[in-house]
């Protein structure tokens, strides 16, 4: 079922349930009226004959007991009946000419049924005599319905217009979401751009909005796989082809050569499985893969896992400096990201700081915990510090991969934190700052 439909039938629903209730409220308060101003009739009608029995020139009593008279003669409407008895129950006249006579022993309204039919009755005393004037409930119900059914007719009216206005109404509301429909289905099936559809109204355009932002999303994973087979591709043909050539080396020498060449594509061997892990590690970060695994880790278990990982297992020059809430403040992100990140620092540190130590000092602050790490090696030219979370940049003859500070940059980003780096004569600093779990 389509929308329209859908729509159409709920708010036809709606329109006819309240037009009836209108409708039936409508014309219950127009029958009473109706009967009411037909009461009144009666009335009027009786007061009328009273005030032509003044006017005679003799008491009617006068004229005999069996005296009958037009309605022209009491002037009364056509189709109603008129009685005038004296306070003894004699007809002095009358304008009915069934046989039958109408109780007037009551003043007031009354329903009555005379020769069979259904009559309704007002008695009114004045003076010596009694009035009663009286028509039948079948006129009077003829009478209502004729005019309650031309009463119905604009309701009916009103209310098919307004369902088709409704129809008409939806189509027009919905054409916005049409035209963004028919722009999706214009599109090719690797298209990413984002989509533009002019003339939407406010209620659509948050679904514009995160429509463009999948496509988005789409485009940043289609590149973030790209440039893994790129870099995949760059960086394993060089250890891929010296780890041939070492092993070819190997083959057709013996002796301390051959044991050199072999040592050779082990190193070899070692590069490219760290470049693998590297980019994996990138790869899953960029990512939507989750890395938390529920557990917290305060910054003293992180920055002590980090300077055990680090240095491939060495870390004997790496210099801990901690406080003492360091471990009652617990990190706003994963675990292993934080150390991956932490470590990567100071692996970076450890090759670039020379012989010296690398020191490595946790802050606490403002709800964000801070790492510092510092080495004294020669430190980064100012105009190369722009560079150093590029993928594959490399100092000079460093003998990593390139992509530890890339991750590092990629870890900052996905969990909201800041990276800084500042370098001096006498080393390198770098400000790794992430935010902290909030008390409680």
């Amino acid at each position: 079922m389509s929308l329209r439909v859908r729509l159409s039938l709920i708010l036809g629903s709606a329109f006819i349930v309240i037009w009836v209730l209108a409708a039936a409220w409508m014309l219950r308060d127009l029958r009473q009226q109706m009967m009411f101003s037909l009461d009144q009739r009666l009335v009027a009608s009786a007061r009328m004959v009273a005030g032509l029995i003044d006017q005679l020139p003799q008491p009617l009593a006068a004229k005999g007991q069996e005296a009958h008279f037009s309605a022209d003669q009491f002037s009364v409407p056509d189709g109603m009946a008129c009685q005038v008895s004296s306070l003894r129950g004699e007809i002095l006249a009358s304008n009915h000419k069934h046989d039958g006579a109408m109780d007037d022993q009551r003043s007031g309204f009354r329903d009555q049924t005379i020769d069979g039919a259904s009559w309704r009755t007002f008695t009114y005393n004045h003076g010596d005599v009694r009035i009663t004037t009286a028509d039948r409930h079948m006129e009077r119900e003829a009478l209502n319905q004729s005019i309650l059914l031309a009463a119905s007719a604009p309701v009916l009216m009103a209310l098919l217009g307004s369902l088709g206005l409704v129809w008409i109404g939806l189509g027009k509301g919905l054409a916005p979401l049409n035209r963004m429909r028919d722009a999706l289905r214009r599109r090719r099936a690797d298209s990413v751009e984002p989509l533009r559809v002019a003339g939407l109204p406010s209620e659509l355009q948050p679904l514009l909005d995160t429509q463009n932002q999948l496509f988005l999303r789409i485009a940043q994973t289609i590149e973030r796989e790209r440039r893994l087979t790129d870099d995949a591709a760059h960086e394993l043909r060089s250890p891929l082809t010296a780890i041939k050539t070492h092993l070819q080396v190997a083959r057709m020498t013996d002796g301390a050569i051959r044991e050199q060449a072999l040592e050779h594509a082990e190193q070899g061997a070692d590069r490219m499985h760290r470049t693998l892990e590297q980019l994996l590690m990138l790869a899953r970060v960029e990512g939507s893969l989750s890395f938390d695994d529920g557990v917290q880790c305060s910054a003293e278990q992180v920055a002590r896992q980090a300077v055990q990982d680090a240095g491939g297992g060495d870390n004997r020059r790496i210099l801990l400096r901690l406080p003492d809430e360091a471990a009652q403040v617990y990190l706003g992100m994963p675990a292993p990201l934080a150390v991956a990140a932490l470590r990567n620092l100071l692996d970076n540190a450890l090759r670039h700081g020379g012989d010296a130590a690398v020191e490595l000092e946790v802050q606490a602050r403002d709800g964000q915990v801070g790492f510092l790490v510092r080495d004294h090696g020669p430190g980064i030219p100012e105009e190369d510090l722009q560079h150093l979370t590029e993928r594959f940049w490399r100092n000079g003859q460093s003998g990593g991969c390139g992509l530890g500070l890339a991750i590092v940059q990629a870890i900052v980003q996905r969990c909201a934190g800041s990276l800084r780096f500042d370098s001096q004569a006498d080393g390198l600093r770098v400000w790794l700052q992430v935010p902290a779990r909030p008390a409680g």
